[in-house]
């Protein structure tokens, strides 16, 4: 299920366009601002129970905590420009939805030497057969709002983030002029958004 749009931050309008051009000149379009709502993803299931020793044998050792996933490990739909690899800003792990395993959440963009390229945010779910990549369980920013992130981190099982946006074309994109915090939340079987006051400027 694709996600849906959520609340936008204000005079703003919603035109995607491609951060290599903004890099070049500030006469470019402003990409779209919404951000997204989480799709209905969700990660189920519980931890395997280690097995019990029986008598008169030698006790199984108990199974070992999984593993987050691998920010790093994870394939991205970002689009990135041929010869141009993603880069993970930043990622934090956690059991969020309580099924007793980690899931990994990460800030992650196109890398480059000039520019400011918009970053996507992820939720990383266990691989789906042993030894292939995580799972991309849910997007919660989209990279073609033409967001950047700041003070991202895991407060318990909640995700919290700075969300930056640009009020207009003129803005240089070095210096975005909107702000929103936001948090994540498991919640009904899916991450909810739950957007904090809107700051005009920072």
């Amino acid at each position: 299920m694709q996600p849906s749009a959520g609340p936008a931050l204000p005079h703003t309008r919603s035109r995607s366009v491609h951060w290599l051009t903004t890099a070049v000149g500030l006469g470019a379009v402003v990409a779209a601002v919404a951000l997204v709502q989480p799709a209905d993803a969700s990660v189920t299931g519980s931890p395997a129970t280690p097995a019990a020793g029986s008598a008169g044998s030698t006790a199984t050792p108990s199974a070992r905590p999984a593993a987050a996933p691998d920010a790093a490990a994870a394939t991205y739909p970002l689009g990135c420009p041929s010869g141009i690899p993603v880069q993970v800003v930043s990622h934090v792990s956690g059991d969020l939805d309580g099924d007793g395993r980690p899931e990994t959440v990460a800030v992650v963009r196109c890398r480059a030497d000039t520019g400011t390229p918009p970053s996507g945010v992820y939720i990383l779910s266990a691989p789906a057969t042993a030894g292939g990549p995580p799972r991309i369980a849910q997007m919660l920013v989209n990279p073609k709002d033409d967001r950047e992130i700041s003070d991202f981190r895991m407060e318990g099982r909640t995700v919290r983030a700075t969300v930056l946006g640009f009020s207009s074309s003129t803005v240089p994109r070095c210096c975005p002029d909107m702000s929103r915090g936001y948090s994540w939340e498991w919640r009904d079987g899916h991450y909810v958004a739950l957007p904090g006051p809107l700051a005009n400027s920072i």
